[in-house]
């Protein structure tokens, strides 16, 4: 029956999220056919996937994104038996965004009832950002469902009272989290972050260490063909990419404003390139580790200016903080003030009930503390790289939840006091 009760709201949201695609679509100049440049990366691997080349953007760049979103992008180049539309992958999104409607809604179910199930899922159908996160050609798309699906498995892993339950929950959260982590890299960090969080109840360690084992097992499972690749391909073990020293140099150095600006990366890659020629390095012989060696020299020109510059890097943690949890738009493109009324009204309302929810809730346990610990996990590793509206979506969603049981209460004590009236 509640399934039933959930069908017109997911009706609803795939409509929109459709719609909201084939305006985007159109909105975009008739030559361009992205609005972010990630996505050209992961439009070009996904179709080098589906014709069975190397995965590889360039000799290069043989690490550079993780598999997972290229791989649900590349049937839809073998459907099309070339190269599809890009609206294709747009409708893939909206179908990834109501999965992740239903998503948000079993976990309320689970953590609340019934009314604060129908809630969040009403409130995740019409969000206007997360409706935005499923238009895009990005990987937030896949990763907001799985990154729920693994809260939910999580919580149903720590609510079972047999051995067995909990084993086979927690190995499918832990599967969850690493079909998450590489849609999304920084995701690898979480599990065993959230897993510390719940080894602080010494009431509950000993359900903390099982539950943990079993999806720390089952995460390592998830990521070992990824890690083996790379180390055929690196000759080293790459937990996730070698994107990680660029991305730490975008957010520290000395024009960073803690917004993204990737242009140094070609001075960067000329510059070892014209010392490796000085040295007599063969370009292909260089090309071996070319990769790895360029990807630790910007970690270490970002290391190296946050000690020397500790007082900048603080003052720019703080403005990424802002501009991950800006009321308004950052990008100048997106300022229309219709278009930021939009977000504002969509945004600060659902903050401030997840917020709410976060304090009221806490003290029940550690799947409760999963919905709020994602904003904390993304906004700490986001103030280390650099800050976007973009980068706090998942975590609402898991805000989303909280929210909705905060605003289920509430529909439930108004009920009650009408029915006491009725009665009088």
């Amino acid at each position: 029956m509640f399934w039933k009760s959930l069908l017109p709201v997911l009706v609803v949201a795939l409509g929109i999220r459709v719609a909201a695609g084939a305006w985007w679509q159109e909105r975009l100049p008739d030559q361009q056919r992205f609005g972010f440049p990630d996505s050209e990366s992961y439009w070009k691997l996904a179709e080098r996937v589906a014709q069975g080349e190397s995965y590889e953007l360039n000799p290069d760049r043989r690490v550079f994104r993780t598999p997972g979103y290229p791989l649900l992008l590349a049937p839809l180049f073998i459907l099309a038996g070339g190269e599809p539309p890009v609206f294709w992958a747009r409708v893939l999104g909206a179908v990834l965004g109501t999965a992740a409607v239903a998503a948000v809604a079993a976990l309320a179910w689970q953590l609340f009832d019934r009314r604060a199930a129908v809630l969040a899922a009403w409130a995740a159908a019409l969000y206007p950002e997360a409706v935005a996160m499923s238009t895009f050609v990005l990987s937030e798309a896949p990763f907001v469902p799985l990154m729920i699906l693994q809260l939910l498995l999580a919580t149903l892993a720590w609510r079972h009272e047999t051995r067995r339950g909990q084993a086979a929950w927690a190995s499918a959260a832990g599967l969850a989290a690493g079909a998450a982590t590489l849609m999304r890299p920084s995701w690898l960090l979480f599990t065993p972050l959230a897993l510390s969080l719940a080894f602080l109840d010494a009431n509950q360690r000993p359900r903390a260490v099982r539950v943990g084992a079993w999806m720390l097992l089952a995460l390592a499972a998830a990521m070992a063909p990824w890690w083996i690749r790379n180390a055929l391909v690196t000759g080293r073990f790459v937990p996730t990419t070698l994107q990680v020293g660029e991305s730490l140099y975008d957010g520290w150095n000395p024009q960073a404003t803690g917004a993204s600006d990737m242009r140094f990366v070609d001075e960067f890659r000329r510059e070892l390139r014209r010392q490796d020629a000085a040295r007599g390095i063969p370009t292909t012989e260089s090309g071996l580790c070319f990769e790895q060696r360029l990807d630790q020299r910007m970690r270490d020109a970002a290391w190296d200016w946050a000690a020397e510059h500790p007082a900048e890097a603080c003052r720019l943690a703080g403005v990424k903080f802002l501009r991950i949890w800006n009321v308004w738009p950052n990008e100048p493109s997106l300022g229309h003030w219709r278009f930021g009324l939009l977000v504002l009204a969509g945004y600060v309302p659902l903050l401030v009930g997840g917020l709410y929810g976060a304090w009221c809730f806490a003290g029940r346990g550690w799947p409760y503390q999963l919905c709020f610990l994602p904003a904390l996990y993304f906004t700490v590793l986001h103030m280390v790289f650099v800050g976007s509206i973009r980068y706090r979506q998942p975590p609402m969603l898991a805000l989303l939840v909280l929210a909705a049981g905060v605003a289920g209460q509430w529909v439930g004590r108004v009920r009650e006091k009408q029915q006491e009236s009725a009665n009088r």
